[in-house]
């Protein structure tokens, strides 16, 4: 059995505990830690790239079968990007409204964090402050694959990886072992940064200890108030809007989560929807829905139908911006919504990947200095069961509408299912079971 102090999550509560002790007890040390945490985040920066293409790359080339399924896939795909975005929306309108970053004192940080991507900011903005959308869209297009890939400029390793996924998306079978390269290419990456995330302890502990020792013990509040905005933001969309959602289709909410509790207790347990994936799967098929819908909807759903994770990636970008009194007009906003609408679609793989999706989001931006997430280093895995759990819903809600309004839905099977009288278990065949880009956080 594992021992309760080798858990990730025990290690950096125990390390931000630590953190605030130096950071309050002894100001100076604690400010001094600083490098501590810019060098894990410097290790996750150099991982960024790398993964974002690959995990968009493969994405898109696993798009096949979705072609071939024809309405449904394409009826899923709409889905997932009109609930995302609308997520996103959220996330960004009610950061706007509560000013979770209000009061954080970090204005003199953030300009001496990189005033390199200061400048490289500024070209993007008129006098004015607004969007130069010229000068954006001409940026994103590389003179250099190999130039962008080293500059970290992820809009153009974005575009990049979209184009080659269309060309392996089109070419098809002849390139399948391109792709199986790929894939086990990005299973190396996602090692890497598995081995990376084991030094989060030691980050948590230099940036905490940093910001309570330079800007004072204060600085916790915001924290806090981050946490509770999300979690409260993220209560509200499964409640109002995807119980919305399930009473237009006339089914209902609290029976459908009723009858996942368990497996929403295995991601709170594990802090990852991965885990729940084969489970899912199955309590959908016994819940009404056809096999073919759940086998399609679930695990496409684990890459493009992430609503915790653009809840809380739209959260945290304003939060930071608010923190480092970066003022973010709507022009912005709105291509921060653009932004996330990608990037969040590569928040796949293992622990720490909305953490990479996050920093990923503000390198394209180049309006927030990427740095800036050590301030979340501390909370991040607070509200990683939040989004993993919200993404599961959220899924399973998916895949009742869908196979609701294409007629694959057996509503027999479905009252005998919440009035506890489920079909057994039926063991599926692991063919049958497509292999998913799978999100963790």
């Amino acid at each position: 059995m594992k021992r309760w102090y080798s858990n990730l999550t025990v290690q950096v509560l125990t390390a931000i505990a630590l953190g605030v002790l130096v950071g309050a007890l002894f100001p100076r040390l604690g400010a001094g830690l600083k490098p501590v945490a810019d060098t894990f985040i410097n290790l996750i920066k150099m991982l960024i790239a790398p993964i974002i293409f690959l995990t968009v790359v493969l994405g898109i080339a696993g798009m096949g079968s979705l072609k071939k399924v024809g309405r449904v896939g394409g009826k899923a795909l709409l889905y997932f990007e009109i609930v995302t975005t609308l997520a996103l929306a959220i996330g960004i309108g009610v950061a706007n409204l509560t000013q979770p970053g209000a009061g954080v004192q970090a204005t003199a940080q953030a300009v001496l964090l990189d005033s390199k991507k200061t400048e490289e900011a500024a070209k993007f903005t008129d006098k004015a402050g607004e969007m130069n959308w010229v000068e954006f869209f001409t940026h994103i297009v590389p003179d250099n694959v190999v130039g962008a890939f080293a500059q970290g400029d992820i809009l153009q390793v974005l575009l990049f990886a979209v184009l080659f996924g269309l060309a392996l998306n089109r070419l098809g079978e002849p390139l399948a072992p391109l792709t199986r390269t790929l894939e086990r290419l990005s299973a190396v990456m996602f090692q890497v940064l598995g081995l990376v995330m084991k030094l989060a302890p030691l980050g948590a502990f230099g940036g905490m200890a940093f910001t309570i020792g330079k800007y004072g013990i204060a600085t916790l509040l915001p924290l806090g108030k981050l946490m509770l905005v999300v979690y409260v933001t993220m209560f509200l969309f499964i409640f109002v809007v995807l119980n919305l959602i399930l009473r237009y289709y006339k089914l209902r909410l609290g029976a459908y989560l009723s009858f996942i509790k368990e497996e929403i207790l295995l991601v709170l347990g594990t802090s990852s929807s991965e885990s729940a994936l084969p489970r899912m799967i199955d309590k959908l098929e016994r819940l009404g829905c056809s096999r073919s819908v759940a086998g399609l909807v679930i695990p496409t759903g684990y890459s493009f139908n992430l609503d915790g994770t653009s809840i809380y990636l739209s959260v945290a970008v304003i939060f930071l911006a608010q923190a480092f009194n970066i003022p973010l007009t709507f022009t912005q906003q709105l291509t921060l919504i653009g932004i996330l609408i990608v990037t969040s679609k590569g928040a796949a793989g293992v622990t720490g990947s909305g953490f990479i999706v996050l920093a990923s989001t503000l390198a394209a931006t180049k309006t927030i200095p990427v740095e800036s997430v050590a301030l979340l280093l501390g909370v991040d895995r607070f509200m990683s069961e939040a989004r993993a759990i919200t993404n599961v819903i959220g899924n399973g809600v998916a895949t009742l509408v869908i196979a609701k309004s294409e007629g694959e839905f057996d509503e027999a099977r479905y009252q005998a299912a919440i009035a506890g009288h489920a079909v057994p278990v039926t063991q599926m065949a692991p063919a049958a079971v497509p292999q998913p880009l799978l999100e963790s956080h």
